[in-house]
């Protein structure tokens, strides 16, 4: 697997769907890996493949400030190193045994994929706050054409829905499909905040089924 500090910074999830203690799949241009926060809430990103068996990381558990392997519960710390083997509970680890790992940052809600060579932070956005994240079974290309918005930098898209303005964080995944997350005014109300959700769904209908059905 090459490095995973290769890649640039890309939203991955949003803050709210990953609680402590919880670890989920996630897709980057390395390929799979697995988002996981320990107990005490620290962000970490691995290899979602254990070395042991091949077992996805991302289907494990985690317990304390480690991530576990649900198939014969091999441990690894945040660095990506081996800490327990339960079957020979009594071995130290090699530091061979190891995950490779990669770098992320929280800000603003957001869950993005960073670069350890690369101070760069990622992007405000005063006046909005995350809605939820969709799946979209098309481009990042097609999606903006759907939405009819303008690009306010790599993978960033503003536009409107439902009368709201909005920012679509727009991720690219495998298989030309697209993970986006939707941020809508931190000003609006309740309803305001569900006709943009049930918008977004709506232009999602519209993007896969290249239809013109009005999602504004």
């Amino acid at each position: 697997m090459p490095s995973t500090d290769a890649a640039p910074l890309t939203p991955l999830a949003l803050s709210e769907d990953l609680p402590p203690a919880t670890v989920m799949p996630i897709w980057t241009p390395e390929g799979p890996m697995a988002l996981w926060r320990s107990v005490g809430g620290t962000l970490s990103l691995a290899a979602d493949r254990c070395p042991h068996r091949g077992m996805r990381l991302s289907h494990g558990f985690v317990r304390g400030e480690a991530l576990s392997c649900i198939y014969h519960g091999w441990s690894y710390d945040q660095g990506g190193r081996c800490l327990r083997i339960p079957a020979h509970p009594d071995l130290e680890p090699p530091a061979s045994i190891r995950v490779a790992t990669g770098s992320v940052l929280e800000a603003g809600g957001v869950i993005w994929r960073a670069r350890a060579d690369d101070p760069s932070l990622p992007p405000d956005f005063p006046g909005f706050v995350p809605l939820r994240s969709l799946s979209f079974a098309v481009s990042r290309d097609v999606i903006s054409r759907t939405l009819g918005g303008e690009s306010a930098g790599p993978g960033i898209l503003k536009g409107t829905l439902a009368g709201s303005a909005v920012i679509l964080l727009c991720a690219e995944q495998a298989e030309g499909t697209s993970l986006i997350h939707l941020l809508a005014p931190a000003d609006a109300t309740l309803d305001q905040r569900i006709a943009v959700s049930r918008a977004a769904e709506t232009l999602r209908r519209a993007a896969e089924t290249g239809t013109t059905e009005a999602a504004a």
